[in-house]
């Protein structure tokens, strides 16, 4: 498969887990794909294996700005990146849901954190944060 129909696939997988986690969060198969974290599971094999052509561009890294640039120059790691963004703001999305479930907090305050980390990943974690904070200082 080529970069765009894995993009286009990754992006389907984790658009579901996010509605799953906005729409039935206390679902048995939820429940299941959180705990079992099995979605970024997935995407974390998919990661390791367009990762592995960082080692061939040449100019590319991590040190700077243009080394980064250069490597998402690239398309499976450009691809790598996104399902990078795609594991991690999925796992800060389940860290939320078992703390608000943990924690009593309604969920109609969550689905705002939850929308907010699928978009733009740590604003969605700090919006949380403050709510959970305010929630437990009553």
């Amino acid at each position: 498969m080529n970069p765009a129909q894995v993009f286009s696939i990754v992006n389907a997988m984790a658009a579901l887990q996010w509605l799953l986690l906005i729409v039935m969060p206390k679902w048995k198969v939820t429940q299941w794909l959180v705990n079992h974290a099995a979605v970024p599971l997935l995407l974390s094999v998919i990661y390791c294996i367009y990762i592995a052509g960082f080692f061939s561009i040449n100019g590319g890294g991590f040190g700077s700005i243009q080394e980064v640039r250069t490597l998402f120059g690239n398309d499976n790691l450009l691809l790598a990146g996104w399902v990078h963004y795609l594991a991690f703001d999925l796992l800060v999305g389940f860290s939320i849901i078992k703390s608000a479930q943990a924690s009593a907090v309604s969920h109609w305050l969550v689905i705002p954190c939850l929308a907010l980390t699928f978009m733009f990943g740590p604003c969605g974690y700090l919006l949380y944060q403050i709510i959970n904070k305010i929630k437990s200082s009553k």
